[in-house]
């Protein structure tokens, strides 16, 4: 592991925790929600129940749960509330960890190179 002095790792585990609107949901392997926290309703997630399976309340996490003991990682997933994350899932010895990060400025920048990268191959085919 890097060995990295404990400022920068408060800095940056601040960051994530604020910036990037952490949240978080721990999933048995039979389905059923054990924990969350974090900031679940900026991605359009409440309501929770634990002990409830979570296919019936997080949808689109659908059929990617239980882990087989290999960490998954989705960018730029959208929520629901046209609220983009970076989505998370690792095994542990409790059960399945969801981290969600919040992407919106990543998908924004992805659009707007899209859109430039659309108006030149336009701009290229008027000069043809």
């Amino acid at each position: 592991m890097v060995d990295v002095p404990n400022p920068v790792t408060t800095y940056i585990l601040n960051f994530m925790i604020e910036e990037r609107s952490l949240a978080y949901l721990l999933v048995k392997k039979n389905g059923e929600l054990m924990a969350w926290g974090g900031k679940l309703t900026e991605y359009g997630i409440t309501n929770l129940c634990k002990g409830n399976n979570i296919r019936d309340q997080v949808f689109f996490l659908e059929g990617l749960l239980p882990l087989d003991d290999v960490a998954i990682f989705l960018p730029l997933i959208k929520t629901g509330h046209e609220i983009c994350a970076d989505v998370h899932l690792f095994p542990s010895e409790e059960g399945d960890w969801v981290l969600l990060l919040h992407s919106i400025w990543d998908d924004q920048y992805l659009s707007f190179l899209q859109q430039k990268a659309n108006d030149f191959s336009l701009l290229q085919e008027k000069l043809i």
